[in-house]
């Protein structure tokens, strides 16, 4: 029986979304209907299609065989997609070996958060989601696919591969990742170099030694912020195979999931007998599967815009309110870093992703009944591959945790309700991971500093400015403003506030790193500045409540919603490292409680 809450907020979603699911699935019938255009196509189109095939030119040319096309996200600037660069052979070798072939449709670029932290660079991170999307479907629009697997991992890259495979719904598609990197330096040790670094305290080389030790090799950075999350969703929803998200790179249980993900993928498409198209999987049930899979594992604060984001363009209609009634019935099971001292394997190796899904099952938290890659039902998530003699299987998991210092179960969690919280009132809305942060931090009543830029607060900490409790405003960083950047940088600088006993709190319309943890950040406010919010209103001193026990994030100052709204000069952010061609994207998107995307703001 599944709980009465996750049931209603199913169905309030299934009514919101009548209309556009509607015509989202005619327009996948239409195309599956039509199929495939390679056997349609001119001598010479085809020519230019089989051209680069080698062994596979022939069969691409005589026989009408299962044809995989692969989109990949390979880069080896990022440590989690470097493993990709191996993966197109993988799966070629594989598609041959069942009888079919397989291509490399096209690339998309893939950038990493963490290089571009506090840089300007970060000002085209969000937007990079939606150019992902455009660029994959650039990939499939030769229409010579019978199914795709999709290769990518971090931030941006699989909530835009994911808007790109439902654009191309009618097709089967199952998403492979690469894997974490093995532990390094653990992450709270990391941390406390970086505060020891912000305060002066430890020298740039100690602080680079720390970090190389942390980010030491090729794989998924190990902390539990928004790639990681990514890996979750994957499975919670349907398009990973079981059990694969944290399996470490370049193992042969890593070739053998690669090998059986492009095999599963071409016996899916509508050449055989279970035929199973992406938007059959992503459905409003499979949606909510993933909201109870961020609440339960306490993931990063990105999703509550990537998800409403990838839901729409298979015509779902979500809102943060779905998010927090389910954040209200769902228990924090798991503790990873930034929630805890754990890294993703140490997660992986206590009962992982299976023994997580299962427990929720048992607690009737999720849907079981959800299609997937793996077939029908979500039991199949429960279930861990091993490698025996050569060959992938599937076997049971433990069946309990083994180590609930990390993991525990649904009747027995960490907390009651999840690990994100909504905040509402007279300045708007807005949104706070609650994971991490200490109960004695969630309720913070204080004076406001207001910035416009994340360097200005530095500067301002550096000058020994913050001596009483504060809430830090960071405005104009939303969207439309500058492309919405992640403050992280502000962590560590606002950790050492806080370690001082003062109370403080972040507030902005922009966004916070997915691995945000300890100090309360409420984050995505809107309206956001430049459309007028009352976040434009605020001034130095004004009095303002973040409580995220009631949800609350109100302006206790009299008079400050009788202002005008301030004005910021953001022409610095127009343009340099790429940022002057997205001014279409800036002058298009939509806030970010409608998934901040270009596409039908």
């Amino acid at each position: 029986m599944v709980h009465d809450v996750i049931t209603d907020v199913t169905q309030r979603i299934i009514e919101r979304s009548a209309d556009p699911r509607r015509t989202y699935l005619q327009r996948m019938e239409q195309a599956r209907s039509d199929g495939p255009s390679r056997a349609h196509l001119s001598c010479s189109g085809q020519a230019h299609a089989y051209a680069g095939a080698g062994p596979d030119q022939k069969t691409l040319a005589t026989t009408s065989v299962g044809n995989l096309g692969i989109v990949t996200a390979y880069n080896d600037m990022l440590s989690a997609h470097q493993p990709f660069e191996r993966y197109p052979e993988l799966i070629r070798r594989a598609a041959r070996a069942a009888g079919g072939t397989a291509q490399v449709a096209g690339g998309v670029p893939a950038m990493c958060d963490g290089v571009t932290q506090g840089e300007a660079g970060m000002e085209l991170s969000l937007f990079s989601r939606d150019v992902i999307a455009l660029a994959a479907a650039v990939a499939l629009s030769h229409n010579t696919f019978d199914a795709a697997v999709f290769l990518g991992v971090c931030d941006k890259i699989v909530p835009g591969l994911v808007i790109a495979a439902q654009s191309f719904g009618h097709l089967p598609a199952v998403f492979l990742p690469a894997g974490p990197m093995t532990s390094g330096l653990p992450n709270d040790e990391k941390a406390k170099v970086r505060q020891k670094f912000a305060a002066g305290e430890a020298t740039r080389e100690e602080l680079m030694a720390a970090e190389m030790a942390a980010y030491h090799g090729p794989g998924t950075c190990t902390f539990y912020g928004t790639a990681n999350t990514n890996q979750m969703l994957m499975e919670f929803m349907g398009l990973h195979l079981p059990g694969s998200s944290f399996v470490n790179p370049n193992t042969p249980l890593r070739d053998a999931l690669t090998e059986e993900g492009a095999r599963r993928a071409l016996s899916l498409s509508a050449l055989g007998n279970n035929y199973t198209p992406v938007c059959q999987i992503l459905d409003e049930r499979a949606f909510v599967n993933g909201i109870v899979g961020l609440m339960a594992t306490g993931g990063s604060t990105n999703l509550l815009i990537h998800l409403i984001a990838m839901a729409r363009a298979g015509g779902i209609v979500l809102d943060w309110q779905d998010f927090s009634d389910i954040s209200g019935v769902v228990p924090l099971v798991a503790r990873v870093y930034p929630n805890g001292l754990a890294d993703v394997n140490h997660f992986h190796a206590a009962g992982g992703l299976g023994y997580a899904i299962g427990t929720l099952l048992d607690e009737g938290l999720l849907h079981p009944d959800t299609l997937t890659v793996a077939g029908q039902g979500l039991h199949h998530y429960t279930q861990e591959p091993k490698l025996i003699d050569g060959e992938l299987v599937w076997q049971d998991g433990a069946g309990h945790s083994l180590n609930e210092k990390i993991l525990r179960p649904a009747n027995d969690p960490f907390q009651p309700t999840g690990g994100l919280s909504r905040l509402t009132g007279n300045l708007g809305t807005g949104v706070m991971k609650v994971s991490a942060v200490a109960p004695e931090h969630q309720v913070v009543e204080a004076p406001v500093r207001v910035f416009h830029d994340q360097d200005e607060v530095k500067a301002a900490f550096k000058a020994g400015e913050f001596t009483d409790d504060v809430i830090v405003v960071v405005r104009f960083q939303g969207p439309k403003a500058n492309g919405m950047p992640e403050l992280h940088s502000l962590t560590p600088i606002l950790s050492i506030l806080q370690g001082r006993g003062q109370k403080v709190a972040l507030v902005t319309d922009g966004r916070m790193s997915g691995a945000s943890g300890k100090v309360p950040a409420a984050i995505h406010v809107c309206p956001e500045a430049l459309d007028g919010g009352p976040i434009a209103k605020l001034r130095d001193g004004d009095l303002l409540r973040v409580d995220a026990v009631r949800g609350q994030l109100e302006i206790l100052t009299p008079g400050v919603l009788d202002r005008p709204v301030a004005t910021a000069d953001l022409s610095a952010h127009q343009y340099g490292v790429g940022r002057d061609l997205f001014t279409t994207f800036r002058n298009a998107v939509g806030s970010a409680d409608a998934g901040a995307s270009i596409f039908g703001a």
